[in-house]
């Protein structure tokens, strides 16, 4: 994908629609500007369909599919109670029909080429070719075990290190998912994940200057500490 004006990638909203309202004021989006928000739109914050809403009313913009959406998608199909999460609960409730039908265009990834950059939720394995690897993989994958190939959540994986410290690319990946105290960043990668809804920050990267935007929390809506490391 090319693309005439900046391209904005915003990190996990969680629900945080009023950090979002200010975030957006602050990017001063021209008429050619693009957003990307890289998932995780909804849960855990005050108001994940005033999220919804303001990312479906706004020009020129892009959503990809996060783990939670992920899942409440497989539960809107499946009626399989067992997958949710306590906090879904909260969520389901109070979306309607267009949030949902909303939700299924959610892309997996958004590449652009012409600066060698793909945006996905999570990340990617390595060794893998980024554009063959599947949904549960890309929206999910916080760490990845070199030695016996596992990957998952960090509290799930012995032994496991961040997929981005064997990402070598190319392409550069922007991702979110794995909250942290702050920007994190290698050489083929950036973290935008900055914990808004654990009270840390909203945070946006543009692509074409690589320049980080961020608004702070407005309060704490989950109680969680974040990590600075990779």
């Amino acid at each position: 994908m090319t693309h005439p004006g900046k391209i904005y990638a915003i990190g996990d909203v969680h629900g945080c629609s009023d950090e979002l309202n200010e975030l957006l004021t602050l990017l001063e989006l021209g008429q050619h500007d693009m957003v990307v928000f890289v998932g995780d739109l909804v849960n855990r914050g005050p108001n994940s369909r005033e999220v919804l809403r303001i990312a479906r009313n706004l020009p020129g913009c892009y959503c990809l599919l996060g783990n939670h959406e992920l899942r409440l998608l497989k539960y809107r199909d499946s009626k399989d109670r067992s997958i949710l999460k306590d906090y879904d609960w909260e969520t389901i409730p109070k979306l309607g029909d267009e949030d949902w039908r909303f939700m299924r265009e959610f892309h997996l990834n958004l590449h652009f080429p012409g600066l060698n950059t793909v945006i996905v939720h999570g990340g990617f394995l390595p060794n893998i070719p980024w554009d063959d690897q599947e949904a549960n993989v890309v929206t999910q994958i916080q760490v990845y075990n070199k030695k016996t190939g596992s990957w998952g959540k960090r509290a799930d994986i012995s032994g496991g290190e961040s997929w981005m410290k064997y990402w070598h690319g190319p392409p550069f990946v922007v991702s979110g998912h794995t909250p942290r105290s702050k920007v994190v960043r290698t050489k083929w990668s950036i973290c935008i994940d900055t914990g808004c809804a654990y009270g840390g920050h909203l945070t946006a990267f543009e692509l074409t200057e690589r320049k980080i935007y961020q608004v702070k929390a407005r309060q704490t809506y989950v109680s969680k500490s974040l990590s600075d490391s990779i």
